[in-house]
């Protein structure tokens, strides 16, 4: 088995994406089975190109894609991507889509295909905080989120994908009044924790995670 685990670069003015900095620290090695990590950037349709590549590369059973959301004081796998780019900021090269398909022969939207609870329930029960998210925004994270779900059903059949949030690190909130941020060891953990519900689990749980609003 062997899973391919991303992480994007820098943006919105930050000097440091944790999702980046954690992906970099996972083991390379869980369980037995291989890890690998790339980096990819924050642009629109790029993202996509360079996850595509690397899937061609490497030929991975599973793709965990990993982004970072300020804001959000746990750590959470999406649920759901949406075939719409609104981008409230630029991206890394300027780009700026406003209510724009992301692939027009793709369906409205595509479920996660990781154990997404499974995946909460492990982290939590290594006391880090975590829960489904049912919204992934419609930035670059749910921009290659959705790519990655597209990619699987057109062309790669046997791979199961998905998506996972961050917050913060501690470093980045220093000027943010009141912004919640987690220790970049703890997210690193969590991202080994959720790896290793991937491999353990090839359903989800029955158990509950919907939020009222």
């Amino acid at each position: 088995m062997k899973i391919l685990v991303t992480g994007f670069d820098p943006f919105g003015g930050e000097s440091i994406n944790p999702a980046l900095e954690a992906v970099k620290k996972i083991s390379d090695n869980i369980d037995g089975v291989e890890i690998i990590k790339i980096e990819v950037p924050t642009v629109f349709k790029k993202s996509i190109d360079t996850l595509d590549k690397a899937m061609e590369a490497h030929n991975p059973d599973v793709v965990l894609c990993v982004g970072q959301a300020g804001g959000r004081f746990d750590i959470t796998p999406e649920k759901v991507a949406i075939n719409l780019d609104d981008a409230r900021i630029k991206d890394n090269e300027g780009n700026n889509p406003i209510d724009e398909p992301i692939f027009k022969d793709g369906e409205t939207a595509y479920f996660s295909s990781l154990p997404v609870k499974a995946i909460v329930k492990n982290i939590k029960e290594h006391n880090i905080p975590s829960s489904v998210s049912y919204s992934a925004g419609t930035f670059v994270c749910n921009h290659i989120m959705y790519g990655l779900l597209y990619l699987i059903d057109k062309k790669y059949k046997n791979v199961k994908g998905g998506f996972i949030h961050v917050p913060f690190i501690p470093s980045q909130v220093l000027e943010k009044k009141n912004m919640p941020s987690m220790a970049l060891e703890d997210i690193t953990k969590g991202l080994e924790f959720a790896l290793k519900a991937i491999i353990e689990n090839k359903e989800d749980i029955k158990e509950t995670g919907g939020k009222i609003s």
